[in-house]
């Protein structure tokens, strides 16, 4: 799969989905995942979810509002709670959700893992580097908040995860899938989605490689060292870019995050991103002495560049029709389970009805 990026404005909503909304989103979600799994298996329904694109259009379809910040956290949730019912039937997982959840979700994994009679280390890597990319390598002002984590019983993956901006009433969207990822630290994504940030730090991006390879070898220098080379560099008069980065870096502080560094000595940039307390201000710091000390540039890009169905929570285009959207639920059980009975006349006539709709 390509990568596939854009931008698209997702405001920031507070509130929660009503129950009668939020139940009929588990039953929908629970008859497409039936049915996609069916039809196409397990690993298709995560590389569609790893589509920005699609999951939008996935969380339009359920009836949530279309450009809202909680489409992305409320459709996760759907979709984590129709897996809990149907996950071991179809070999399809989820861990994760919103805030407090979010931070469970290695032990979730775990759990899944112990139960399915497969190994756990991997999964929980990528859920933790896919997590630290976001919050500390991919420096763009949004703060990560929700972090969903779907995989199967062969150990395909994938994540989708938020951040928002609460000064700017703003959300941005990151999505990751195992296939075809080549390395957590070089262009991971599968996809962003959100607002247009003015000021990225971008140490995953393809260009940053030279500071990626001597930011491991800065970060095994004595701490003492490192905090004096930033004492320097905040005396200096420095580009608007460089002094923006640098403007709340205190080198005594970050002190005892660089004795972690020293301790790991770790090789490669993957390693030194996996270290416990190096988080965006450490990195930032080494990124700044890589670049301005020793001529290893950063890279500063941004990465970012189907409501009818059924209505939008905030009824956008309108109010959800709730009879419509259980007629919907209705149509796609019925044709599941006749499916599942050997009768796949209902399917073909949905794969029909497709094609009728297909774009020239």
């Amino acid at each position: 799969m390509g990568m596939r990026t854009g931008y698209a404005e997702l405001p920031l909503h507070g509130g929660k989905a009503p129950r009668w909304l939020f139940a009929r989103m588990v039953r929908l979600a629970q008859e497409i995942l039936l049915l996609m799994v069916d039809e196409f298996g397990s690993e298709e329904v995560l590389r569609r979810l790893s589509d920005p694109h699609w999951f939008q259009a996935l969380g339009c379809l359920l009836g949530f509002d279309w450009h809202s910040s909680g489409l992305t956290t409320t459709t996760c949730g759907a979709l984590k709670e129709a897996l809990s019912q149907v996950g071991p039937e179809i070999g399809l997982f989820a861990a994760g959700g919103k805030g407090a959840v979010s931070r469970r979700t290695p032990e979730e994994i775990q759990t899944w893992a112990e139960r399915l009679g497969i190994e756990s280390g991997p999964l929980v890597y990528a859920s933790r580097m896919s997590a630290k990319v976001d919050s500390a390598a991919l420096q763009d002002g949004f703060q990560i908040y929700h972090h969903a984590f779907f995989f199967d019983r062969a150990g395909r993956w994938c994540v989708v995860q938020q951040g928002m901006r609460e000064n700017l009433g703003l959300a941005r969207r990151y999505h990751w899938f195992s296939e075809g990822l080549q390395s957590f630290v070089v262009e991971p994504h599968s996809g962003v989605v959100g607002a247009r940030a003015h000021l990225v730090l971008n140490l995953v991006a393809e260009e940053a490689e030279p500071a990626r390879h001597i930011m491991p070898e800065l970060a095994g220098k004595p701490p003492d060292h490192l905090a004096n080379e930033l004492k320097k560099l905040q005396g200096l008069k420095l580009p608007e870019r460089h002094a923006l980065l640098l403007s709340d870096l205190d080198p005594q502080r970050l002190k005892s995050v660089f004795l972690h560094t020293y301790e790991a000595q770790a090789q490669t940039f993957e390693e030194l991103l996996g270290v416990p307390g190096l988080g965006s201000k450490g990195l930032r710091a080494l990124a700044l002495l890589s670049e301005l000390v020793y001529g290893a540039p950063a890279s500063f890009r941004d990465p970012a560049r189907f409501a009818y169905a059924h209505g939008g929570k905030d009824g956008t285009p309108y109010p959800v029709d709730r009879a419509t959207y259980d007629r919907t639920i209705e149509v796609l059980a019925r044709a599941v389970r006749q499916a599942r009975l050997g009768e796949r006349e209902e399917l073909r006539r949905l794969r029909q009805l497709a094609l009728l709709f297909r774009s020239p």
